[in-house]
Formats: C-alpha cells, structure tokens, sequence
C-alpha cells in the first residue's frame, strides 16, 4: 500500500498564519522535507514539531527525487514545505508532485500563504483574471519578457530582489504610458510590511529616495484595464 504526499504551505514572515491543519500534518507524518532545515526548525521549534526534517531542494531534488518515491511506494507518509509560503510557487516542489502521481501515490495540498495573493489584493486593480511571472529571467531573456509584460492586457504580478527592483521598474517606466499604474509590496505580514501604490513614475520616485529593502511583489496594471480608466477619466 502507498504512503501519501502532503504539500504544507508555510507563513511567508509571520508564524501566526500558520494553520491548525497544518501543524496536525506536520506532526502527524514520517518525515518532512525542508527546502532549508535550519529555518524550518525554527517553524517546527515554535508550534513543538518534532517530526523528523530532511533537506530537499533546487540543487538536490533530482537526486534525491528516486529515494522519496520509493519511500512513498513503501507506505511512508511525507511533507513537503519550503522556506516560506507554498511549495512549488516559485520554489522547489513540482517534480516531486509530478513524480508522485506518475507514480499512482495520493498528493494532498494544503491551502495556505503566498506572497503574491495579498498582493494582488492590495493593488487594487482588477484580479477577474491576471498573470504571475514568478521571478524574471536574471539576464537572457529578462527584456523580452519585461517587453511581453508591458504588452499584456490584463494585471501582472511577479517578485523582484531588493538589489533589481530599480531597474524593473526603470525599465516598465521607459515602456508604458504615463498614466500606468503600479504597486509594489514588500516584507508582507512582517513587521515592516508596506505597499506603495501610485503611477509609475511615483512609484520609481519613491523607491530612487527610498533604497529598496526586503523580499518585493510588483503588481503592474493591465494595459486594457489603464485605458479603460483614462478613457473613464477623460469623459468626466
């Protein structure tokens, strides 16, 4: 008989938006699989966790991705979570999911925290349909897809470092009409949570006296959507 596949999402920054399910999965398990153990240790210290961690990720996935299918095959029960919010958005996670129902193996998913829902929600822009980027490509390919970005009819979120949040947004800047809106949020349900809202102009106005510090959520607003707004501003 198979074991089953647990995916746990986990807080993006602070440890209350960890749920009672969750912590009962996690203690409930054969082992959990950590993208970093020693941040997860800390998590699983804080709601007395003791279940077992081994560490599982980007550079060690595909070795190890064999070992844990026959574990599962065998009737193990394992988690996976990763270092904050939900694995396989923009982390490690999917072979392992792939794998496991290539394989007849049950996969369980928990709801839970990612960064770019919040976001999204606080931009205030329309959200019946959008795009996430994930991260953008570092070099090759980054231009084209900021390009493709501007170009996209409908809201667009994607994740940016600290050190390239300028250049993004120089970059949208020099593309889009004067009028586009952004908003861009950082360090979400941590202590220095902040999002700013406003045109990209302001917003690069903001971050050029403001030296960008933390994890950031950029939220670019629809092409459609912005003429559809100026088209209702201009007839008022």
């Amino acid at each position: 008989m198979s074991g089953k596949l647990y995916i746990v999402p986990t807080p993006i920054g602070n440890l209350g938006d960890m749920t009672y399910r969750a912590v009962e999965v996690l203690k409930s398990v054969s082992k959990v699989l950590a993208e970093d153990t020693r941040t997860s240790k800390v998590l699983l210290n804080h709601y007395q966790i003791t279940t077992p961690l081994e560490s599982f990720h980007l550079h060690n996935e595909h070795s190890r991705l064999a070992k844990y299918i026959q574990e599962l095959q065998s009737g193990v029960v394992l988690a996976q979570i990763s270092d904050a919010g939900t694995p396989a958005i923009s982390d490690p996670g999917f072979l392992l999911v792939r794998a496991a129902l290539e394989n007849g193996i049950p996969v369980e998913v928990l709801p839970g925290a990612t960064a770019f829902v919040p976001a999204l929600v606080k931009s205030g822009f329309a959200l019946h349909r959008f795009i996430f980027e994930g991260f953008l490509p570092q070099k090759k390919g980054r231009q084209t897809k900021i390009n493709e970005l501007v170009n996209s009819g409908i809201t667009v979120a994607f994740y940016e470092s600290p050190h390239k949040l300028l250049k993004s947004l120089e970059a949208l800047a020099s593309l889009c009409e004067p009028h586009r809106r952004i908003s861009v949020s950082r360090e979400l349900t941590k202590k220095f949570e902040e999002t700013i809202n406003g045109t990209l102009n302001e917003v690069l106005s903001h971050f050029k006296q403001h030296a960008p510090k933390g994890e950031f959520v950029v939220v670019l607003e629809g092409k459609d959507y912005s003429k559809l707004d100026q088209n209702e501003s201009d007839d008022e």
